[in-house]
């Protein structure tokens, strides 16, 4: 299809939608060099490391059959490091840690074999399969000469170091239970990082850890310093400690509802004994940070001379600076809205960015002058005015609690007669978006209307909206989708009789709930859903294990809520079709659980179909897995409405 606009009088192609383009994330500064990672649908879901100096163009530094790709907590994420000439990267081929000189030239920096000179040299052994074990976010300690990172192993996050030169990991922190996001002091002697313990996710209480180094390269006299631990009441969680070159140390909570930033000054002088002392930065209701489901999040950043920020506030991002003394918050005029994976040197920020019409990809600041450019991961195949653009809604939700939406008209213009299809997001805590995402565009191009709703639980509008879901799982959820759908109804924009709802993972739980328990939607596509939330908890998956003591309640004793919720036992008020799509290597939310519930449907008598995917896990990587399944999911709705 190329770069030309798609004529607006044809539908976008699932292939176009879904299938080839080219994503990007993690960009990383370092010496005036630009890093950033290439997820490539067309090679399997590869992923590969890409570089460009000053005034050169990009070379990918880890040509095929090379994937990075870190499986710590099955989510993973940070899977490389980079300073100086040294970088380090996880290859998912054998899980181990690989260093690669990028003082070579340029061509032996790219080469394919792991014996030629320049070419990545493998850091740790292969795993023992009996204890398997799996790395992620780490950084370069430059000064020891040490890789410094997670390394999970036998069911605990262990913080390590790794020579450069190559061998066993050395253990510098044990965790009671999870860590991650750690970050070096300048000049190099002190190390922050956050730790969390079950049963609480990362965003629902989580600390922040200081240590010194001693001469031998150990920590010494860690304690937490921000935060709180599963004991405290309050529930206080951090996001992304960052140093600057003053020495002190940055980061995000949400002690005040929202998570915001605070600065800790001279932290080298602070004491064993001596209680931090906080300073906040720019108090508003707004969101500098997220939920941490994967490593390498970054919302925060110093060019050198200031902090910069991305900042969410009802629902959309936007990029400014202020003073690391605190102070007001300087909006920075762009045409994004959707902000992520912060870096910055010497005057320079790079971002991944997005906007309703504009195509995720790698946005470049000069923070001095203002000036920018941004390089979209794929040309766009569609032309402007062919974009349905996300309206803002507000409507009604659970116990009548404001709650928030983003609807996207069909391409032709709202009308009552339009089929509506309801989107409800994984997570379940994450975020609806407004970046430009062809996959809701491939439906408008059809005369669809979508809404993509921000339930309870959500993300980006602070923490009470945000725990809204807590022991409310499959209610809350349920009832604002529910009332998302009605209220396009009501104002006259979409056909009762023509509501979808389609929704992954924990989103898929929430649609075949609201099958079950409302009347409101016809037809139904889940991906990888969680149908019967009692059998996670004999999933080997230890990042969310007792993640549904939040949402639900604490096992055994709130028994009758899990049966009370799970669709899988109810599936006999489903009365409309429903398909479904599940990766047989998915060890989040095994496919029996897919297959359990189509069983049950179809001993009722309920139309149903059910898709298998070899070599798909939880999330679809692939480029012909991911067409297949959005054009599966038209051409069911299609036949249920008979469009």
């Amino acid at each position: 299809m190329g770069a030309q606009p798609w004529r607006d009088t044809e539908p976008l192609p699932a292939a176009v939608a879904v299938g080839r383009a080219t994503s990007v994330a993690e960009p990383r500064l370092d010496g005036g060099r630009l890093f950033w990672l290439e997820q490539r649908p067309d090679e399997r879901g590869r992923t590969t490391l890409m570089a460009q100096r000053p005034g050169a163009g990009a070379v990918e530094l880890t040509p095929g059959p090379w994937n990075l790709r870190t499986r710590v907590h099955e989510y993973g994420g940070s899977p490389y490091a980079v300073a100086g000439d040294q970088l380090v990267f996880v290859d998912d081929g054998d899980r181990c840690l690989w260093q690669l000189d990028l003082a070579g030239p340029e061509a032996a920096m790219a080469a394919r074999t792991p014996t030629a000179d320049g070419a990545p040299r493998r850091l740790t052994a292969p795993p023992d399969p009996s204890l398997p074990r799996a790395f992620a976010d780490g950084l370069i300690d430059r000064r020891r000469g040490r890789w410094i990172g997670v390394m999970e192993q036998d069911g605990v996050d262990r913080l390590v170091a790794v020579p450069l030169a190559g061998g066993e990991p050395v253990l510098l922190h044990q965790p009671a239970d999870f860590c991650g996001y750690a970050v070096l002091a300048p000049g190099g002697g002190h190390l922050a990082w956050v730790t969390w313990q079950q049963p609480f996710m990362p965003w629902e209480r989580s600390q922040l850890w200081l240590a010194a180094f001693d001469a031998a390269g150990q920590l010494q006299q860690a304690r937490p310093i921000a935060g709180s631990g599963p004991g405290d009441p309050q529930g206080i969680s951090v996001f992304q400690p960052l140093w600057l070159d003053d020495g002190s140390l940055v980061v995000a909570n949400d002690r005040s509802g929202w998570w915001n930033l605070e600065r800790l000054a001279d932290v080298a002088a602070l004491g064993a004994d001596t209680p931090p002392r906080w300073q906040p930065l720019c108090p508003m209701e707004a969101e500098f940070g997220g939920p941490q489901w994967v490593y390498g999040l970054r919302t925060l950043a110093w060019d050198g001379t200031q902090l910069l920020a991305a900042v969410c506030r009802q629902g959309r991002w936007e990029l400014g600076r202020l003073g690391a003394e605190g102070g007001r918050f300087e909006p920075i005029p762009l045409p994004f809205d959707e902000l992520a994976s912060l870096t910055a040197e010497a005057g320079r920020l790079v971002a991944v960015a997005g906007a309703p019409g504009i195509g995720p990809g790698l946005l470049e600041l000069d923070t001095a002058s203002g000036t920018w450019q941004h390089t979209p991961a794929a040309p766009p195949p569609l032309a402007a005015e062919a974009i349905s653009r996300p309206e803002p809604l507000w409507f009604d939700g659970h116990g009548g609690a404001p709650t928030h939406a983003w609807y996207y008209p069909p391409r032709d213009g709202s009308r009552a007669e339009a089929p509506l299809l309801v989107k409800g997001h994984s997570g379940p805590t994450a975020m609806a978006g407004t970046g430009l995402n062809l996959a809701i565009q491939f439906w408008t191009s059809r005369g669809w209307g979508v809404v993509d709703v921000n339930y309870g639980g959500s993300t980006g509008f602070g923490r009470a909206y945000r725990q809204r879901l807590d022991g409310q799982w499959g209610v809350v959820d349920v009832a604002d989708c529910a009332a998302a759908a009605r209220a396009l109804v009501a104002a006259g924009r979409a056909d009762p009789a023509r509501v979808a709802f389609e929704g992954g993972s924990a989103g898929g739980f929430t649609v075949l709930a609201a099958l079950c328990f409302t009347d409101v939607f016809k037809a139904g596509a889940v991906r990888y859903p969680v149908t019967d939330p009692e059998a996670l908890l004999a999933v080997d998956h230890r990042f969310e294990a007792r993640y549904t003591e939040t949402l639900i309640g604490p096992w055994p004793e709130a028994r009758a809520l899990y049966e009370e919720r799970a669709p899988l036992r109810h599936a006999e008020r489903i009365t409309v079709p429903v398909v479904f799509f599940h990766g047989l290597d998915d060890r989040v939310v095994p496919a029996r659980q897919s297959e359990r519930m189509v069983e049950a449907l179809r001993r009722g008598g309920l139309k149903t179909e059910l898709h298998l995917f070899t070599g798909e896990g939880h999330g679809f990587r692939d480029s012909g897995v991911r067409t297949t399944v959005l054009d599966a999911t038209e051409a069911f709705f299609r036949r249920q409405f008979h469009l």
